[in-house]
């Protein structure tokens, strides 16, 4: 009755059970994976953000596959003032979700069975949607040392006929390193020689743990490349659903993909109206909230440094952005195994590293958005628990 590309393994993993049970015994449990920026206890200037959804021409509808121009016009407004570069608002395809931004670009790029290689360890996410657009999606490694490196070895041994792009995420989830210079320039060079499309996830792009802007994948020439972003995390808004596609590269190519991606756009004509006219004002006033989130991120990651220092056992990786730190504990037990541990010891949720598909144990992720006080204490159980 089902097709196959639907024929995931639904049964519930074993974290799950333990946080239910957990739940169920009652008391509060201390959740360091929390993502939702929504329940981290921000301050939102929440006057503004709900005028700004009421804006009277919501009510014409206007069909306009790319978007509106009001909403790309605030999206290349944000790349001149944030990251100082010209977006062309005709070069941007507004979408609900960076998740249908993929869709549409897994479907521009690939037949079924055509590959995209991914980083790994990365975001879980790219499987679903590659099951559900016939995508193969193919692993090339990021190495760690001192900090972590695209192997670029391993990826040009990964490249095969039907590879149709690459997939980077600058900065990386959940290790939080950005793509470098040199990265940059290489992986330039492979995708214009192999005639390969970059796609360039920046969800976390604005948020630099040394507060520095970081170059922009919009603005890239040398190769075709669809750049991901959106006000879920530049924001904080995650209930908003208003993100983009920025197309760049050789003029011919970005011709050719922007006329493909309009059809595909105009067939679910998903973005809704209210949102629209609101997105110049959403991005405007993203500073604010931004700044919130950093100074909770390098006061956590402060923290968390100052309750490693005392012990000798856990140690965390270099990050250099994002909202997500990186604990390597050691080996005694599956990573799977010691989450459950500490959700039944401890009352502490964390996620395990093969949640992220890193290729060995003794790695968790925490959560660096997590309200200060309970960051405090999760830090303090786990090493506890560790000891």
């Amino acid at each position: 009755m089902f097709s196959n590309r639907t024929n995931w393994k639904l049964t519930r993993n074993r974290l799950t059970e333990a946080l239910d049970k957990a739940k169920a015994h009652g008391g509060p449990v201390n959740d360091l994976t929390i993502s939702n920026p929504t329940r981290a206890g921000l301050k939102y200037d929440t006057p503004r953000i709900l005028q700004s959804v009421g804006a009277p021409e919501s009510l014409d509808y206007d069909p306009q596959p790319k978007g509106l121009r009001v909403a790309r016009d605030g999206v290349a407004q944000y790349y001149r003032d944030a990251h100082a570069i010209k977006v062309d608002p005709e070069n941007v395809i507004l979408t609900t979700s960076t998740s249908e931004g993929y869709s549409f670009i897994f479907r521009l790029l690939a037949n079924p069975g055509d590959e995209i290689l991914v980083p790994k360890p990365s975001y879980p996410l790219f499987e679903f949607l590659a099951d559900l657009c016939d995508v193969r999606l193919v692993a090339y490694p990021l190495l760690y040392d001192h900090g972590w490196q695209v192997d670029f070895h391993s990826l040009q041994n990964a490249l095969t006929p039907r590879t149709r792009g690459v997939v980077v995420v600058h900065p990386n989830n959940p290790t939080g390193s950005f793509v470098h210079d040199d990265e940059r320039s290489e992986l330039n060079r492979i995708c214009r020689e192999r005639s390969l499309a970059i796609i360039a996830d920046e969800v976390f792009l604005d948020y630099g743990h040394d507060r520095r802007q970081r170059q922009t994948f919009a603005g890239n020439e040398e190769a075709l490349t669809f750049t991901l972003s959106g006000v879920s995390k530049i924001c904080a808004l995650p209930q908003m659903k208003v993100a983009w596609v920025a197309v760049s590269g050789p003029g011919t190519e970005v011709s050719a993909a922007l006329s493909r991606l309009e059809i595909i756009a105009d067939t679910y004509l998903s973005m809704n109206a209210p949102l629209q006219w609101a997105t110049p004002v959403l991005l405007d006033q993203r500073e604010e909230i931004q700044g919130q989130l950093l100074d909770r991120v390098l006061q956590n990651l402060g923290e968390l440094d100052r309750q490693l220092s005392t012990q000798k056992a856990c140690q965390r990786l270099n990050v250099e952005g994002g909202w997500y730190a990186i604990l390597r504990v050691p080996v005694m037990q599956s990573d799977e195994e010691l989450a459950v541990g500490l959700l039944e010891h401890k009352k502490v949720l964390v996620h395990p590293g093969h949640f992220y598909d890193f290729p060995s144990d003794g790695y968790l992720i925490l959560s660096l958005i997590t309200p200060q006080g309970e960051f405090c204490d999760g830090v303090r159980s786990i090493l506890d628990h560790l000891q």
